[in-house]
């Protein structure tokens, strides 16, 4: 079992910046791989980024390449979106995931086993 909680949601004006955690118990965010994901009013959920169980793995998807970066602390066992020039496009519920399998890092929802119950972020214009 995978216990996640997301904290760092919030309001931010665009352009500003939010960063979210994401503490896990049960497992060690090192023996998974994490991802974090969205889902907006009326649409599907949807990766937003991920970190291999090694680290040495990181994945984007294309609209928030060079404005978020995913980062992992494995003594406080916590995974981090640092989330830097938001637009309102970005307004969803931020998700936090965990996909214990042994496979490659997935962005499809169904690949992960575990998650957090989300936190809202809102960015206004």
């Amino acid at each position: 079992q995978v216990q996640l909680v997301e904290s760092g949601g919030g309001l931010v004006q665009a352009g500003g910046s939010l960063r979210l955690s994401c503490a896990a118990s049960g497992r060690t965010v090192s023996s998974n791989h994490m991802g974090w994901f969205r889902q907006a009013p009326g649409k599907e959920r949807e990766f937003v980024a991920g970190i291999i169980r090694s680290g040495n793995t990181i994945d984007y998807e294309d609209s928030v390449k060079g404005r978020f970066t995913i980062s992992r602390d494995n003594a406080k066992n916590t995974v981090y979106l640092q989330m830097n020039s938001l637009k309102p496009e970005d307004t969803a519920v931020y998700y936090c995931a965990a996909d214990l399998s042994r496979g490659p890092l997935s962005r499809y929802v169904a690949h992960y086993d575990y998650w957090g119950q989300g936190t809202q972020v809102t960015v206004s214009s």
